[in-house]
């Protein structure tokens, strides 16, 4: 993702036919208490930071992020906007100082350094978006990137991930045949990896295209399976309000994988994604909120990580008050704000280790039910991009063990509710008051010894 772009045109012109009251389906949720279904895979907790600044740009954020516990953060533009590479005499000579300043504030948050291998060096070629003069000088390129960062006598940091350019379709206009041939990006790229020398386990993959298109992760699968070129993750990226695309990506590329199955158990990874791929006011408020909770709620299960995209807003000469952009956070200019997107995330970094059996959602409300230790948590959400659908959702919880319990309603403003009750049938119900681009979370917990 490059910044500077438009700010997007109304929200409501441009969602108004992504939903329909009179097609709708309203929620109906049931948890059986009992039923656990394996573990919650923690994909939200990895973040994408796009071109903001050629010197520092997360500094400022590390503290912050370190409350989100993020596993991944994602930087691209590492060679053309950190002053990696310069040529002298026909030689390549590496100074690594700025990016290694991003790279030491990811491991400050406590993440670990997924690297876009983007974009062309100037030293290798006149376009940054290009062809390099010489594959083999890419080919250096990588392979000293691969052995700094993973190198046992370097930063010696165990499980990089590099992402092989970041959205060829894009940046660069790249195809998967002719004279500016991604598919001979990855071959070469590939080939500089192998050439690694002392260094700790990594991964490599791609595309990173600006969306799941079929054609490019076919023609992708087709060469690294009959070549048998290193290929450990297929990524894309995903701008989109329907918060459903982003399972129906899945499926698509699932259906692909039928014909792959040497392939099919490798990662798949959204490595950018958002409401809109142009700077939108949602981003800013509880709309964008929604969004990330209704759309992690529909990548759960079918992906291994999501890359958020971006941790902080840039500054814009255009938009003196630097909001309507992409960050969970502004600029630290502007006193570093933490958006509602970041409390989205602190929300769900409290869903339970346990994955609970839940069924009867709907067209605009999500749910996901979970165990944390002796608490049963359900997390709501009415996802709604018009912003006008108001639903009251019946709830029903089945299985539980007699008993007393607390039960605790707490909206995403924090205004909280408790009640006592006694359960002696096994099943609690009730209802939840959603107003649109509401989020809400259930805990159940016994307050004394339940009888079986």
């Amino acid at each position: 993702m490059l910044v500077g772009l438009a700010i997007s045109l109304d929200l409501g012109s441009k969602v108004s036919r992504l939903f329909s009251e009179a097609t709708g389906k309203k929620a109906e949720i049931v948890v059986e208490a009992d039923k656990e279904i394996g573990p919650v895979p923690r994909l939200w907790n990895n973040f994408s930071q796009g071109g903001e600044s050629h010197d520092g740009m997360l500094t400022a954020a590390i503290k912050p992020m370190q409350a989100l516990s993020p596993g991944y953060v994602r930087l691209d533009h590492i060679y053309d906007f950190y002053d990696v590479v310069k040529k002298e005499d026909g030689r390549l000579k590496f100074n690594w100082t700025k990016l290694d300043r991003e790279v030491e504030a990811i491991l400050k948050m406590g993440a670990k350094p997924f690297l876009a291998l983007s974009y062309m060096p100037p030293a290798l070629g006149s376009d940054v978006t290009g062809k390099p003069d010489s594959w083999d000088q890419w080919q250096e390129v990588v392979k000293t990137t691969i052995e700094h960062y993973s190198g046992k006598n370097n930063k010696n940091i165990d499980k990089v991930y590099y992402e092989v350019w970041n959205e060829p379709d894009l940046f660069g206009n790249w195809k998967t045949a002719g004279d500016k041939n991604y598919l001979e990006m990855y071959r070469q790229t590939a080939m500089a990896a192998n050439k690694a020398a002392n260094v700790q386990s990594f991964k490599l993959g791609g595309p990173a295209t600006t969306g799941m298109y079929r054609n490019w992760i076919e023609a992708m699968f087709k060469m690294v399976n009959e070549e048998n070129l290193r290929f450990d993750f297929v990524s894309w990226h995903r701008y989109s309000l329907s918060s459903e695309q982003y399972k129906k990506d899945v499926e698509e590329l699932s259906s692909l994988l039928e014909t792959y199955p040497r392939l099919a158990l490798k990662e798949k990874i959204v490595s950018e994604w958002g409401l809109d791929a142009e700077n939108n006011p949602g981003y800013d408020d509880n709309l964008g909120a929604a969004h990330t909770l209704a759309s992690v709620l529909e990548m759960i299960g079918s992906v291994s990580k999501a890359f958020s995209f971006e941790i902080k807003d840039g500054l814009s000469p255009e938009n003196k008050t630097f909001w309507g952009r992409f960050g969970m956070m502004s600029h630290e200019d502007t006193g570093l704000v933490l958006k509602p997107r970041y409390q989205a995330y602190r929300w769900l970094n409290a869903l339970g280790e346990t994955r609970i059996y839940l069924t009867g959602e709907g067209s605009w409300v999500k749910a996901v039910a979970a165990k944390k230790a002796d608490e049963l948590q359900i997390f709501l959400v009415n996802y709604d991009p018009a912003n006008s659908h108001h639903e009251t959702v019946p709830v029903v919880i089945k299985n539980l063990r007699s008993g007393s319990y607390e039960v605790i309603k707490e909206n995403f403003n924090g205004q909280t509710q408790k009640t006592m009750v006694k359960i002696n049938s096994g099943t609690w119900a009730g209802q939840v008051i959603m107003p649109a681009n509401e989020m809400v979370k259930l805990t159940v917990r016994p307050t004394t010894e339940v009888s079986e």
